[in-house]
């Protein structure tokens, strides 16, 4: 049956904001987001991702109470999910397992991280369940898809895949065709890039956090001997490192900004700088959708774009200018992710499946966490 209350308080934190709403099974009731500028963020330079928590809850609670909402009135509360273990498609209880999980951050700190810990504080205000959809761990590879080049690292499926799974359902919905059906490309591109490729339901391919183009804070794929210099030129630590290539590269690191907005105004006042590193931006995205037309051998039905920065018309077109020749493009400006969030959420509240939970739906293995080339 229905839970009594028809309320569903979403939190989707990204780097550079906050995004949240209220929801109802007909969809948005209220959404809002919050921008957290460099000078902001600049008090936690340096910490864990998940000592943010009481600044970004501070600030959804003074939003919802503007809204004339109180916390205590939601059915539940979910958050966006974080860097966990592999784990299957789903709707997971937020529970001490995960929350220990994102504490340790052992697969990588990230702005995701704190969505459950969010999710998990307003809920416990309201006395009800806290839940993550999607996360961002979602592993649909194939084994080979695994093979990095080196026994001694495994590439691991991390992604968008909340709002590229949802976009991904959105396109066949409006084609009148089952997602199973379609051989797609999906590639969100937000603070973080993710492209993907789609065969059978499933994200059977996509860059990880590590790889694949430069992003607004992120470095992508790096020269791999050039990066060893670096690593022991004694001028940096581990953690130093680590921020450089994932919280402080790509345009942060040539121009001192996250902001998309910002360097596109610094190209139309003649910012010849700002123009090339934009382009050559532009121009990874292009080559990893390339790449992953070759893992579908080409045979494509449509490219979908999607993530914050394709509210942007400049890069939209730019990008077209590179794939269009792969299959047809659908652009879908922002993201879905505060209704994919609620749309699992219900699913769980009105029993149309059960909610999950770490220790029994993590996807574990050889196939999955160790796959070393000739160990078994």
């Amino acid at each position: 049956m229905p839970h009594e209350s028809h309320q569903v308080l979403v939190i989707n934190p990204g780097s550079t904001s906050t995004k949240f709403g209220v929801f109802t099974r007909a969809g948005a009731e209220w959404v809002t987001a919050i921008r957290h500028g460099d000078e902001e963020l600049e008090q936690f330079r340096g910490r864990s991702m998940l000592a943010r928590t009481g600044y970004r809850a501070a600030l959804i609670e003074q939003a919802l109470q503007g809204a004339g909402y109180n916390a205590k009135q939601f059915a539940a509360v979910a958050g966006r999910g974080g860097f966990l273990p592999p784990m299957e498609c789903g709707t997971y209880l937020v529970d001490d397992a995960i929350v220990e999980e994102l504490r340790l951050a052992r697969r990588g700190e990230h702005a995701s991280n704190l969505g459950a810990v969010l999710a998990l504080r307003f809920a416990q205000a309201a006395g009800v369940n806290a839940y993550i959809v999607d996360p961002v761990t979602v592993d649909e590879w194939e084994d080979c898809a695994r093979i990095s080049g080196s026994p001694l690292v495994q590439r691991s499926c991390v992604g968008h895949a909340l709002n590229i799974k949802a976009v991904a359902r959105r396109f066949a919905r409006g084609q009148g065709r089952a997602y199973a059906e379609l051989r797609l490309i999906v590639a969100h591109m937000g603070s973080g890039i993710t492209v993907s490729a789609h065969r059978g339901g499933r994200m059977i391919d996509n860059n990880t956090p590590d790889e694949g183009p430069f992003g607004p804070d992120r470095t992508g794929w790096l020269p791999v001997r050039e990066l060893i210099k670096v690593c022991f030129s004694g001028d940096y630590n581990d953690k130093q490192l680590d921020r450089m290539v994932f919280g402080e590269g790509g345009l942060f690191a040539y121009l001192g900004t996250r902001d998309l907005l910002e360097v596109e105004r610094r190209i139309d006042v003649g910012d010849a700088k700002a123009a090339a590193v934009y382009e050559a931006m532009i121009y990874q995205i292009a080559k990893e959708a390339g790449a992953m037309a070759a893992v579908l051998c080409g045979r494509v039905d449509a490219v979908l774009l999607t993530g914050g920065m394709t509210h942007s018309d400049r890069m939209v077109q730019k990008l077209r200018g590179y794939i269009d020749w792969i299959a047809p493009i659908t652009v879908y400006p922002g993201e879905d992710e505060l209704l994919a969030l609620a749309e699992g959420v219900f699913r769980v509240l009105d029993g149309e499946e059960p909610a999950k939970r770490l220790e029994t739906h993590a996807i574990t293995g050889k196939a999955r966490e160790a796959l070393v080339i000739g160990l078994e």
